[in-house]
């Protein structure tokens, strides 16, 4: 296997470095603005496949193909995000005898469209919200569905996710409005205006499950993960196993995920998410077809290598163990972002002046920046992954607010002076929060200007 790693930043740089150990020969692809970076000096070539913009490079498949071709790849990761859910991708790279490392194209083109993949967890025979059983044509029809489900819902895009397309609606009087903005949203951001109803869980947790399966009926559970520390529904803070989660609540939820991967015939890494109600009930959300980036504090947890067993299946193999792997201690991930939190977490573009991530016993960072580096507008504000492991919960709390005071950052506004803020409130020390954590604490924002 020649390896293409069709995706940049700390993900790229997190495939090649096991890829490497596999004794794998690895293709890093980059940008004009990328040119330089760290993946492009640790993978054994590296190939420049257009401007900065996402559209003219990563989102750019002839482009990614023919860097395949002229490199001799014969495999492609897409890591996450550009092309990662893309089943036309995949069955391109099929078309050009390249083994895609991740699902099968239909299986991807399922779990794509919300709407169909709520519909495949129904026949799976997992839990799943009310709501409007597709995609409503009409405000009015919206207003209906909303009505059975009960208010508040949230109108959601049916061919995408991470928040876009997406608006919470507590009364009839208000839907009009949020159904026009998010059809537009949706259209803007998926090429695919479809808006359907899903009924709105106030005061839920975000609970996820990581499979691994081969498509030949293996599945491994890889454990569970926290992730309701959001900001406009997308993820800052990580944790597994997610914690005060009851025990029988878990084990129906890896119980079900098992049961779905194999009535799907999944393939590689998937992740199953859902929300958890105060009495343990849960309701499957999406799956994400791909690896997540909060994989690490899984494979800090199970000592799993998550993208060795995707490389290991994408090659025919069988996965190195079934069933659920077992867990040991505690692993918590703060995603650093260039954003400012005291302006709605405004993305920032810049050079970094300073960067320097801490060290020691159970800490662990997935970057792919260093001094000097640039940060560009063009991509995910995403620069670093700072992850810690203790033996149980308390300590690994502790170790986190040690590395977060020895991390620096200058240069650009980053999420660091909000993390070390949030691991020094009790709510987060005693690990019962919801998805509602950032908004109940937003008074709060206005201090971290500038912070590092």
């Amino acid at each position: 296997m020649k390896l293409l790693v069709a995706n940049r930043g700390e993900i790229a740089v997190r495939v090649v470095r096991t890829a490497r150990e596999l004794g794998i020969p690895t293709v890093a692809i980059h940008s004009t603005v990328d040119r330089g970076t760290a993946v492009t000096r640790l993978a054994d070539e590296a190939v420049c496949i257009g401007p900065p913009s996402p559209g003219e490079s990563y989102l750019d498949m002839d482009a990614v193909l023919s860097a395949a071709e002229i490199t001799g790849c014969d495999a492609v990761h897409p890591g996450y995000g550009f092309l990662s859910e893309n089943p036309e991708f995949a069955s391109a790279c099929a078309r050009e005898g390249l083994t895609f490392v991740g699902p099968a194209p239909d299986v991807m083109q399922r779990m794509g469209d919300k709407v169909q993949a709520k519909a495949a967890a129904k026949e799976a025979g997992l839990p799943v919200l009310g709501g409007s059983d597709g995609p409503v044509e009409t405000a009015e029809e919206a207003v209906a569905a909303a009505e059975d489900a009960g208010f508040p819902v949230l109108l959601k895009a049916a061919a995408g996710g991470g928040g876009k397309g997406m608006r919470r609606v507590d009364e009839p009087s208000e839907l009009a409005g949020a159904f026009d903005v998010a059809r537009r949203e949706a259209e803007a951001n998926f090429g695919d205006g479809g808006i359907y109803v899903e009924r709105m869980l106030v005061g839920a947790r975000h609970v996820e499950v990581q499979i691994m399966a081969d498509g030949l009926g293996g599945v491994l559970i890889c454990g569970d993960r926290e992730c309701s520390i959001q900001r406009r529904h997308q993820k800052l803070i990580e944790e597994a196993p997610a914690p005060h989660l009851p025990d029988e609540t878990r084990r129906q939820m890896h119980e079900v995920s098992a049961r779905a991967a194999r009535a799907w015939g999944y393939r590689s890494a998937g992740t199953l998410e859902f929300l958890v109600d105060h009495e343990g009930k849960f309701f499957f959300l999406e799956l994400n077809a791909r690896l997540q980036v909060e994989h690490p504090v899984t494979e800090l947890v199970s000592g799993l290598d998550l993208v060795a067993e995707q490389l290991r299946v994408a090659q025919g193999g069988v996965l190195s163990s079934t069933g659920v792997a077992p867990a040991s201690g505690h692993a918590i991930e703060c995603r650093v972002n260039a954003e400012d939190p005291s302006v709605d977490f405004r993305p920032s573009a810049g050079r970094l002046a300073t960067f320097r991530m801490p060290g020691g016993p159970g800490v662990r960072i997935d970057t792919y920046v260093e001094p000097g580096s640039p940060i560009p507008p063009n991509y995910d504000s995403l620069i670093a992954k700072l992850c810690v492991w203790g033996p149980d919960r308390p300590r690994a709390v502790r170790r986190l607010a040690r590395a977060l005071d020895e991390a620096e950052v200058d240069g650009v506004p980053t999420t660091l002076g909000l993390y070390r803020e949030i691991v020094q409130e009790e709510r987060f020390a005693e690990g019962r929060y919801t998805t509602a954590y950032l908004t109940e604490r937003g008074g709060l924002l206005p201090t971290l200007a500038g912070s590092a």
